[in-house]
């Protein structure tokens, strides 16, 4: 995790947190000390400008540290609780419900569940168990069609590689060309996960690289969403170094072209960018028709719309040409104003659409705030699902900060109605819509918490399937604007 001894030579400027290095008396000090936080040692920036004024910085600092201590120190406890709940669902769902289970267990027949097994679900993974691809509501479109793989492939990343095999190979009749875990440098662990599959029934050829978002009771992922650190990379603009570290940059190297093996990482994963770039390299040789999308959910879709911006950060052009779009769901900020314009203007010349889908309240996409403290923006196609699953094209998502307080009352009545709208779907639209135990008790979480059950998987997929397709006068000039044609 620590930052120290790191290479920052291919950035212009850049402010590192290490909360490692910060004493809880550091942590009082942050507010209510004078001093320059440059003369820290747990901050890392050469401009001290940047850290410090105004206090609202001083604020982002604090809260940041203050977050990825208290993940660092309950991480062990953490995992240990998630285990065990996952544990629990998993010994409901093989043994037929909780009830079958008290049964089972009392004439002694209860089966105990297989971790390493294809039916072994995550957190997230019990959220929503729905496996099939519904292409339904996507015939005539690539736009629908892509999203749907997409949408399927990034909540499928949760799960261990036995789950993955058996709903790419067995239910969704694609190929798999594997599931990975890559090294991240920073944390010293493998903790970036992404899985690859060839979709050949369609023409030309699509291949999809889908990464794992953040695991509910992962410190690890939690610490690299909550690290607020920032690299201003020239050209390129600044982008947030918690997403980056997770995608492959090199602690001792920063983003050289390529990497060599050595002494000190032949023994562990290879970084996620480096391995996956190489690889589409080879399955793109062999067809020279096929394309590839890249997909992901909540860090999941940062890591998505990051690998094409090291790519043109290392003018790999033959693969932009050959990247046929990216979508995200449920995705943070990850860069300012100038990463905007970067990314832009790339995307642009080599015709790649970006489409970042945002349902409703959904707290992660208005994070980190778009203001003169945090300097993190959005950009793309934002494709945005009310709480009716009615779709609109915007530039930006509405309530973009997430006014927590201000819209408080708004927005805990919207998670009422979408608790209400769990009975209503199933009687509506089917089975396949009726949603579990531990997604209605997310749900009654989201009448205090509004916006945190608007991020999970479940009202994406919904999204992707219920989602109008009929557009409006002025919706279909909105896509016009950015040179995009409606499904």
């Amino acid at each position: 995790m620590a930052n120290d001894s790191c290479n920052k030579s291919f950035c212009s400027n850049y402010m590192l947190l290490k909360p490692q290095e910060c004493s809880v008396l550091d942590l009082a000090k942050i507010l209510f000390s004078h001093k320059s936080l440059g003369q820290k040692i747990f901050v890392d920036c050469p401009n001290e400008e940047m850290i410090k004024e105004p206090l609202s910085r001083r604020w982002v600092i604090f809260l940041s540290i203050l977050v990825q201590k208290t993940l660092l120190a309950i991480a062990k406890p953490l995992a240990g609780f998630g285990n065990a709940i996952e544990y629990w669902l998993n010994l409901q769902n093989v043994n037929g419900g909780f009830f079958r289970l008290l049964f089972k267990s009392l004439i002694c027949k209860a089966v105990s569940p297989d971790k390493e097994s294809a039916a072994y679900l995550s957190f997230i993974g019990n959220l929503d168990k729905r496996v099939e691809i519904d292409f339904s509501k996507n015939v005539g479109g690539r736009r629908r069609y892509d999203e749907a793989i997409s949408m399927m492939a990034a909540k499928a990343a949760y799960e261990n590689k036995a789950y993955i095999e058996t709903t790419v190979k067995n239910h969704w009749k694609m190929d798999l060309v594997g599931s990975f875990d890559f090294w991240n440098d920073y944390q010293q662990k493998a903790t970036t996960q992404a899985f690859v599959l060839q979709d050949k029934n369609v023409d030309p050829e699509l291949i999809v690289v889908a990464f794992r978002g953040t695991e509910f009771f992962n410190s690890d992922d939690w610490i690299s969403d909550f690290n607020l650190s920032w690299y201003d990379i020239p050209s390129m603009g600044k982008v947030h170094a918690g997403f980056v570290q997770a995608l492959g940059l090199q602690k001792s190297l920063g983003w050289p072209k390529n990497i060599v093996q050595t002494d000190d990482n032949i023994n562990h994963p290879p970084p996620a960018y480096y391995f996956l770039r190489k690889l589409l390299k080879q399955l793109l040789e062999k067809n020279e028709k096929a394309r590839f999308v890249v997909t992901g959910h909540s860090l999941g879709g940062a890591l998505a719309i990051l690998f094409p911006a090291i790519l043109a950060f290392h003018e790999e052009s033959w693969l932009l040409k050959r990247l046929g779009g990216v979508y995200t769901f449920g995705q943070p900020r990850v860069g300012d104003e100038n990463f905007i314009e970067y990314m832009k203007g790339h995307l642009t010349k080599h015709e790649v659409p970006y489409y970042r889908v945002v349902y409703s309240n959904d707290m992660v996409p208005r994070m980190p705030y778009d203001n003169s403290t945090f300097m993190f923006k959005h950009f793309g196609t934002c494709i945005y699902y009310n709480s009716l699953y009615r779709e609109k094209i915007l530039v930006e998502e509405p309530d973009k900060n997430g006014s927590f307080l201000l819209l408080f009352i708004p927005k805990m009545l919207n998670a009422a109605w979408e608790l209400i709208r769990s009975c209503i779907l199933p009687c509506v639209h089917g089975r396949k819509y009726q949603e579990g135990g531990l997604l209605l008790f997310m749900r009654v979480v989201g009448l205090l918490f509004p916006g945190m059950p608007a991020h999970c998987p479940q009202d994406y997929v919904n999204s992707t399937r219920l989602g109008s397709s009929d557009h409006s006068t002025e919706d279909v000039a909105k896509y016009q604007k950015i040179g995009i044609v409606p499904a």
